[in-house]
């Protein structure tokens, strides 16, 4: 999602001027540091990197975000199935890992929704995150296809490195984006 902004968008907000919505930068601020105290924490994952990079621009939360959670991912991997179960510590109360885990990855889409709607206050078009969105053909009703803006997280930073090589969107061509029938 962070590909989709413009380094020049990190300092906007949902509403200029009201300090309660976050940033595009502040967002990212927020991811990293939150997976980091998460995963700490609650899980008991220390990748050994500080959880913000130097410099903090947009290509360098990513870096850092993928290196961090592709060591993240390999610890997870090497659990075993009691592991998940057994308690942690989730703020004040105890929980098993698996429900954590579950809570986590809920906290990452509920940001990944903020800025999915912070991008189209800004009029810009959408890649898949999920699956098909209304610039890459629609809905899945209509058959439109998933379109990733890159292939592979390689493809992405090295990418964005470049100034952006993104996939090209259809957009909807024409039809509908919504589930009622004969809705235009």
């Amino acid at each position: 999602m962070w590909s989709e902004f413009r380094d020049e968008e990190l300092p906007l907000r949902p509403r200029d001027g009201d300090p309660r919505g976050r940033s595009v930068h502040e967002q990212m601020v927020h991811q990293c540091a939150s997976e980091d105290i998460w995963f700490r924490t609650m899980l008991g994952i220390d990748v050994g990197a500080p959880p913000l990079p130097n410099p903090e621009t947009r290509i360098e939360f990513i870096r850092r975000y993928a290196e961090d959670s592709g060591k993240r991912l390999a610890v997870l991997r090497a659990e075993n199935n009691s592991w998940w179960e057994e308690n942690a510590t989730f703020f004040d109360v105890q929980r098993a890992r698996n429900w954590i885990m579950t809570r986590r990855i809920a906290h990452t889409a509920h940001h990944r929704g903020q800025q999915s709607a912070m991008l189209r206050m800004l009029g810009r078009e959408l890649h898949s995150n999920y699956g098909p969105t209304a610039d890459t053909g629609g809905l899945m009703a209509s058959h439109a296809p998933t379109i990733y803006a890159y292939p592979s997280l390689e493809s992405l930073i090295q990418g964005e490195s470049a100034g952006g090589a993104k996939s090209r969107l259809p957009g909807a061509g024409g039809k509908p984006v919504t589930e009622r029938p004969g809705a235009k």
